[in-house]
């Protein structure tokens, strides 16, 4: 296989260069013809792929890795199909043209049906490639496309542009009327919605570009727009232009100046979770529907959820996915009127977010366990060094959940680690950085107190790791003190920790008050197996250690309400 794509890759070069020497006596686009990208739906922004097509059905648009905006093209190429996507569109005879994008994968091509091509290796950034070409005397189309190579991982492509006059003929020259009283209709703090009232044209407008400055940022066939990927609290000034089949540009509209929100994490949620861990693999997990008639608990956290082999998830490495115990146990709890919410990760074992290679092959792991159980949320308990201390992995992680989240609408992310007794540690404080800087759109950031050095005083610096927390939200996404509490999470340990931290009923029922009168959005502890009396009986798997009531932890987390 290697000695086939040297050879490929040979030739291809080769065409490369002939191509560029035909192209060298080229001349310049018309003076008289406004450059412009003729392309539709250039980067992928409208969610769908039309007008382009793609063999094999394996294109899609996805929301992560993107170049520009907040969508992609990506190709999953396979060992028979090399996933080429393509449009066809109206050209000028005997003009030149020039086309550009940006890719990223192993052996990405662009190029134009009969023509000059171009292609590059860039398997962890975009890069642009461009290549020029002149249309035939009589040609009046032209099919554009983008591919990767066989057997070589999905390519993603964006923000692809055919720069020159579009097609008629050349006889139409007169540009559309401006579009005018471009207005914002809504924001959020990562969004701006836009509308204009339609242009006129002779012939007939076929588009319009909207503009962030002097970027072109989207083009839309209609009279709104949703502009996506912007940063919170941040001004940004738009106008937009009206485009004919011809190429012919209208001036710009009025500018509209719109200040994104401050909360780019969508502001409070207004998700609220009482879910502690129901571990199905260890200690002698209890009748989860009884426990619910016992307690009122309605949300169990199940853990947990790790790698079979080969990126495939299962139920501790081992359970299947579906159709097992696992199963059974969620749909008696979803009969008696709860539902779950799968942890993925923990201590030890082999994990999906260590193992799987990329991030969208995560992705492809997590949307695997969303679709066998039509989830509402997902918890990511990232640790250890292998998760928590791998900077790489964090980021993989929380890739993967901004991608699963925008690909299932109404699904609530959740990212569990450890703390200390003043707020997140270094790799902590990474991880909130790195969900910042991704625009990941985490809905609860859940620190664990216990064996952090809590002592005796449980209460008390589980309150100041909270708060902590919060000060770290609150700087590093702009938020006030309400949104920063609204996106946190405390998951205890009920009786007596690994170090032997004792969280007694009286404690953890001032955790949760505290919890409900700051508003915050889950609580959960590890775990409801432990919640059962062994008073000096340890730190072991079905029993809390201390004296205490059956599943009163569990009882007591049922009154949080946010």
């Amino acid at each position: 296989m290697r000695s086939v794509l040297r050879r490929t890759r040979r030739a291809l070069l080769a065409l490369v260069g002939s191509a560029a020497l035909a192209l060298a006596g080229a001349v310049a686009l018309p003076g008289t013809a406004a450059a412009a990208n003729i392309l539709s739906n250039p980067g992928f922004e409208t969610g769908g792929l039309s007008p382009w097509s793609c063999t094999g059905n394996l294109g899609s648009v996805v929301s992560s890795p993107v170049h520009g905006g907040s969508r992609a093209l990506a190709g999953a190429v396979s060992s028979s199909d090399i996933a080429q996507c393509g449009q066809t569109v109206p050209v000028q005879p005997n003009t030149a043209y020039t086309l550009s994008g940006w890719v990223r994968g192993s052996y990405v091509y662009l190029g134009v049906d009969g023509g000059a091509s171009t292609w590059t290796s860039s398997p962890s950034a975009y890069s642009q490639l461009s290549v020029s070409f002149t249309t035939g005397a009589s040609q009046t189309s032209a099919t554009i496309y983008v591919h990767g190579w066989y057997a070589q991982g999905t390519y993603y492509a964006d923000d692809i542009s055919l720069d020159g006059p579009g097609g008629g003929g050349g006889s139409d020259t007169q540009a559309p009327t401006v579009p005018g009283n471009l207005t914002s209709t809504g924001k959020t703090s990562t969004s701006v919605s836009l509308s204009w009232s339609a242009s006129s044209d002779n012939v007939g407008v076929t588009a319009y570009d909207v503009y962030s400055g002097a970027n072109r940022v989207l083009s839309v066939s209609g009279t709104t727009a949703t502009v996506s990927g912007l940063s919170p609290s941040t001004s940004y000034t738009f106008t937009v232009k009206a485009r004919d089949a011809a190429g012919n540009v209208s001036g710009a509209s009025n500018a509209v100046t719109v200040t994104t929100g401050a909360n780019s994490g969508g502001g409070t949620t207004g998700f609220k979770q009482a879910a502690p861990y129901l571990y199905l693999g260890w200690g002698d997990p209890p009748n989860a529907a009884s426990v619910m008639s016992s307690t009122g608990i309605k949300w169990y956290t199940l853990a947990f959820m790790l790698d079979s082999g080969g990126c495939n998830p299962a139920w501790d490495s081992s359970r299947p996915l579906t159709g097992g115990t696992d199963q059974s146990v969620i749909n008696q709890i979803r009969s008696a009127g709860g539902d779950v919410v799968p942890s993925f990760g923990g201590w030890s074992g082999s994990k999906l977010g260590a193992n799987c290679s990329s991030a969208s092959a995560l992705t492809g792991a997590l949307q695997k366990v969303i679709n066998a159980y039509g989830l509402k949320a997902i918890d990511m308990d990232v640790e250890n060094s292998d998760e928590f201390e791998n900077e790489a992995v964090q980021a993989k992680i929380l890739t993967a959940l901004k991608t699963v989240k925008a690909n299932n609408p109404g699904l609530k992310t959740i990212v569990t680690f450890g703390t200390s007794t003043t707020g997140p540690t270094y790799y902590g404080n990474r991880l909130i950085e790195q969900a910042q800087s991704l625009n990941a759109d985490i809905d609860v950031f859940t620190i664990m107190p216990f064996d952090f050095g809590g002592g005796s005083d449980m209460y008390g610096n589980t309150v100041n790791a909270a708060e902590g927390l919060k000060t770290k939200l609150k700087s590093t996404f702009g938020w006030d003190d309400a949104t920063a509490y609204a996106h946190i999470g405390i998951s205890g340990m009920n009786g007596l920790s690994d170090q032997q931290e004792n969280t007694t009923p009286a404690t953890w029922t001032k955790i949760r008050d505290w919890s409900n009168s700051h508003h915050i959005a889950r609580l959960a502890y590890w775990a409801v197996n432990r919640d059962r009396p062994c008073a000096g009986g340890g730190v072991v798997s079905n029993c809390s250690g201390i004296d205490q009531s059956t599943w009163q932890f569990t009882s007591i987390t049922a009154g949080f309400t946010g």
